[in-house]
């Protein structure tokens, strides 16, 4: 008889049952064909329900360690020696997850890009939401076509008409879960077999994303105004991904004559395409936006990609890009069998928050409220350095501008040194993807976050550091 000690048992009674019994057959201890104690012999045993045994056994003849024989009983069922001996030799622990390194903690960051919880529109979120739940409770339950809910779709053509210039059809318009997951589309859609170029410097990940699905991708290094067509044709490039409106972490914002060029470039091959990344394009403080290079494309050669994580919150997960009509059609054609990878329930409430006009207000009001940030953190810099210390340079879009510091030190030296006093800033070198910067000593004051009420000492002990108190 099947006898088992409940003392220290942490699960329900019929698991504890199931696992002792499977462990008894895998380790042999119970042999192939060995007949099982009735359930009600087994309970009376082992002092428990007929319920409890039963629960047990079900489990087990689920997982196939167990058969039955009507009106004879239950039985242990053939298990092949090679999975025995697997499973007894499966440690309980295989070792410690390695988490990626995180950075310390510090008393002050200038170099967070992430927005600030307190900017987050909440209550008209909130209202919006409830709408939506009581208003569209089969459209929630039903799956969107593959590009997303065409009311999403609509409403975002509906703001890059009125925002950015750009006339699309909302079909051309592909939803989903963060840029990252739009790029995996996009090299299946343009093929792996393209040579993919990116800026330098520039977002590491986009290089990391591109590579880790076994793309060719070069680094090709920006000048004054950007990167050029002449640098594209000298790495044998044929996707280019950039982002001409407002370059990180430079700032460079690319001419006219630039984009021209760069058109240029990708009409000389039918293979050739250009990714458009705006993806902070709302926040020029000064002026109307710069219209986007996709507005003077007229070839079908842009990708436009945006999302509303800078716009809204940086956890609100939804990028979109605007595919040229024969790319869309292709994506139609070849991938609609994926499934879009946003949510319905924040579709439609992000679809209501843009057509009902809150989006234009608050990104007026943010847009208005980060000038005034701006020239605030501007004339903190100004009273604590000189101008043999540190320098402004500033741009026009974007939630960051640079300071160059005028030390002997090298970036890093300065970046350990004010981290050693609780402050993190991180140098345009960290950007660079490979070779050397031609400038050091450029540092990236990101402001979108900064705690306004110790920004004053946090300068002061930069300064400090520096260039001695």
């Amino acid at each position: 008889m099947l006898t088992y000690d409940f003392r220290g048992a942490d699960v329900p009674m019929y698991r504890f049952i199931y696992e002792r019994v499977r462990d008894d057959i895998v380790s042999g201890r119970l042999s192939t064909g060995e007949r099982l104690p009735s359930k009600r012999a087994l309970a009376k045993n082992l002092g428990v329900s007929t319920i409890t045994v039963e629960s047990a056994y079900d489990q087990l003849i689920s997982e196939g360690y167990v058969f039955a024989i009507e009106k004879r009983g239950y039985f242990v069922a053939q298990i092949p020696e090679r999975v025995s001996v697997a499973h007894s030799s499966i440690p309980r622990a295989l070792g410690k997850v390695v988490l990626p390194e995180q950075n310390p903690p510090c008393a002050f960051d200038f170099s967070s890009g992430i927005m600030d919880s307190r900017n987050f529109p909440f209550s008209v979120w909130a209202k919006l939401m409830r709408g939506v739940l009581s208003g569209r409770g089969q459209d929630l339950l039903r799956m969107p076509v593959c590009s997303g809910a065409i009311e999403l779709r609509r409403a975002i053509a509906g703001h890059l008409s009125s925002f950015r210039g750009m006339e699309v059809d909302p079909d051309q318009i592909i939803v989903g879960a963060g840029t990252e997951y739009l790029y995996g589309l996009l090299i299946k859609l343009l093929g792996r077999d393209k040579i993919y170029c990116v800026e330098n410097p520039g977002y590491r990940k986009i290089k990391q994303i591109y590579e880790a699905n076994g793309i060719q991708c070069r680094d090709v290094d920006i000048g004054a105004d950007g990167i050029s067509a002449q640098s594209l044709r000298e790495c044998g490039g044929q996707i280019a991904h950039i982002s001409p409106n407002h370059h990180f972490p430079t700032g460079i914002t690319m001419p006219i004559g630039r984009r021209y060029e760069i058109l240029e470039w990708a009409f000389e091959d039918e293979g050739r395409f250009i990714i458009e990344d705006d993806y902070d394009s709302e926040f020029r403080l000064n002026g109307k936006p710069v219209p986007p290079l996709q507005s003077i494309d007229s070839r079908g050669k842009v990708i436009y990609m945006n999302t509303f994580s800078k716009s809204l919150a940086s956890t609100i997960r939804i990028s979109y890009m605007v595919l040229p009509v024969q790319l869309a059609n292709e994506f139609y054609r070849t991938l609609s069998f994926y499934s879009c990878t946003v949510p319905t329930f924040e579709q439609y409430t992000l679809a209501e928050f843009i057509s009902r006009g809150f989006f234009e207000k608050h990104i007026n009001r943010m847009r208005l409220q980060y000038g005034r940030k701006r020239r605030r953190i501007i004339e903190s810099v100004r009273s604590i350095f000189g101008e043999d210390e540190c320098a402004i340079i500033k741009n026009d879009s974007g939630l960051h501008f640079l300071l160059e510091f005028r030390t002997a030190l090298s970036d890093s030296e300065v970046e350990s040194l004010l981290l050693s006093r609780g402050i993190r800033i991180r140098a345009v070198s960290d950007y660079r993807l490979s070779g050397k910067s031609e400038r050091e000593h450029l540092f990236i004051l990101a402001y979108s976050n900064i705690d306004m009420k110790s920004l004053d000492d946090a300068l002061m002990t930069v300064r400090n550091a520096l260039f001695g108190g």
